[in-house]
């Protein structure tokens, strides 16, 4: 028995959907949960259950990755999630008109009198939306048609000045793709598994404007600057199996789109925890539109979606079939503004799958690693200079680089172009490591030292102001250890007993005593000849 979920998901901040039905066959009705468990993206599930012959389809009380099924659903049910994602795509002007793109903009400042539908205006194509598209495609292993078709999709809204929207809901730009996608399985989660997901098409669309709603006064206000807007729709197969896939699948598409520079995906989770406060509150998650305000942090309704709506289908008649080329000798004399797709596959950059192997490869860091610098724009180069100027194992610079630097960053809730720590300062930093100059210890208080200075002092600055440097003096090493054996004659009773982790202690104490300036390997080795002469000695 399978249940068929098909998300629709939001890449870029967009409209959040839930879904209501009703039951048509005989049984009981069957529900489906959708139960945040991944800060990837929100969306709408909606969900078809074949239940003795006739067939259910299910209220989604929440709508988030993480599908789980409610212990009165038969346990033979299997959950099959499908994604449907509209990406806002990067351009400077929008879809069929010139205006301009920018967030935080006074509202309805960026309108043309074809974005306000005026009589007498026609849609001139953007360029850059369809090379986007295509790109995204080839991203995706996509079969691109070389000829393509818009649509008149009607639905009636105040901010939808032409009671419909231009798609492609016919011949699409791109069709019949795969995204590969990992995530950690294994019955001890620590194995790298590879899945794929069947992209059926990717169609160009435009955005719609935003309705604001002021409750207090009982008025709506009309934001026309998104309407016009290109989008990409990317419609998934429902071949994931549940809400970890999903999210999988989506944070690798965001991945892409980043690097592509086709969509910037930015991604919100505030609307997540809004569905769980109202569930928790005993709530019902209204089936609505929601828009995204950046400056409060929070959504706002924009209008009701009950029911189901008969969109009417049309050829649009006001632009002809979109034609692209496979090269430059199959563009007709005269099209200066023809896209080729050959010339767009060589702009393809390195993709997050070949880049993720190639570190691996390359560098011999663990999966996992080359998964947490590709999570985090711009870590892969920052990560990779330093290596160009330290003579430090990758693997002991990938340490630093996720758990030195990433964490301060993410304390910070600063992004990698924001660290006060450059690459190169990081470079020298364990070029003095590497060297010998200072203990592992000492390099880790240096480099909190280097973050609060906002990058003003250097590493050997530092070291020098504080007299961070090892001790270098044999003897006064030795005075040290013996002091720390003979005031502890427990911890040496203990160790003499089988118990050798408790030298850690020890250690520990003489890095205490000397502010961490001593080589802990030398500091173990004294340590341990100094317990093995007490042995002795108590045994002659």
């Amino acid at each position: 028995m399978t249940l068929i979920c098909c998300v629709h998901v939001c890449v870029a901040i967009k409209d959040v959907f839930r879904c209501w039905g009703s039951k048509t066959g005989d049984g009981q009705e069957v529900t489906l949960v959708g139960i945040p468990r991944s800060s990837v993206e929100f969306g709408l599930a909606c969900v078809v259950a074949a239940v003795g012959g006739g067939y259910y389809r299910a209220r989604c009380e929440d709508v988030i990755f993480g599908l789980t099924i409610p212990a009165s659903v038969s346990p033979q049910l299997e959950a099959v999630v499908g994604l449907e994602i509209h990406a806002q795509i990067h351009s400077n002007t929008k879809l069929f008109s010139g205006s301009g793109v920018h967030f935080l903009s006074p509202p309805n400042s960026l309108v043309s009198f074809f974005d306000g539908s005026l009589p007498g205006t026609l849609p001139v194509l953007n360029r850059r939306c369809v090379e986007a598209a295509v790109m995204t495609g080839l991203a995706l292993n996509c079969s691109i048609n070389r000829k393509s078709l818009f649509d008149r999709k009607h639905y009636f809204y105040a901010d939808l000045p032409a009671g419909y929207q231009i798609t492609q809901q016919r011949q699409p730009i791109a069709v019949g793709g795969v995204l590969t996608y990992s995530l950690m399985g294994g019955k001890k989660r620590d194995q790298v598994v590879r899945k794929h997901v069947r992209v059926k098409q990717i169609q160009l669309e435009q955005d719609s404007g935003k309705s604001l709603h002021d409750d207090v006064r009982g008025q709506t206000l009309i934001d026309l600057n998104r309407a016009g807007v290109g989008l990409m729709e990317l419609v998934m197969e429902p071949d994931m199996k549940c809400g970890e896939e999903a999210a999988a699948a989506v944070r690798e598409l965001q991945l892409i789109l980043q690097a592509l520079g086709t969509c910037q995906a930015n991604m919100s989770d505030y609307e997540i925890q809004r569905h769980v406060d109202v569930l928790q509150r005993g709530g019902s998650v209204q089936n609505q539109t929601r828009a995204y305000d950046s400056k409060s942090g929070t959504t706002v309704p924009m209008r009701d979606k009950e029911g189901l709506q008969d969109y009417r289908f049309m050829p649009e008649p006001n632009l002809p079939p979109l034609t692209v080329y496979e090269d430059d000798a199959s563009v007709p004399p005269g099209a200066d503004q023809a896209v080729v797709v050959q010339n767009l596959r060589a702009r393809l950059p390195e993709l997050p799958g070949v880049t993720r192997d190639r570190l691996v490869q390359t560098y011999g860091i663990l999966p996992e690693h080359s998964w947490t610098l590709l999570n985090e724009d711009g870590l892969v180069e920052y990560f990779e200079t330093v290596l160009k100027t330290t003579s430090r194992e990758p693997r002991k610079v990938i340490g630093w680089v996720t758990n030195e630097l990433l964490v301060l960053l993410k304390q910070q809730d600063w992004t990698v172009s924001q660290s006060p720590i450059s690459p190169s300062a990081l470079a020298e930093l364990l070029e003095l490591l590497q060297a010998g100059n200072i203990s592992s210890w000492v390099a880790k208080q240096v480099f909190r030292d280097m973050w609060r200075s906002s990058g003003q002092k250097t590493a050997a600055q530092i070291i020098q102001d504080q007299d961070l440097g090892l001790v270098s003096d044999v003897t006064q090493l030795h005075n040290i250890c013996q002091k720390v054996v003979d005031m502890h004659p427990d911890e040496v009773h203990a160790i003499k007993s089988g118990n050798p982790k408790v030298l850690n202690k020890l250690m520990g104490l003489v890095q205490k005593e000397t502010k961490g300036r001593v080589d802990p390997v030398v500091v173990r080795k004294i340590l341990q000849e100094k317990i093995s002469w007490l042995e002795d000695a108590s045994t002659d």
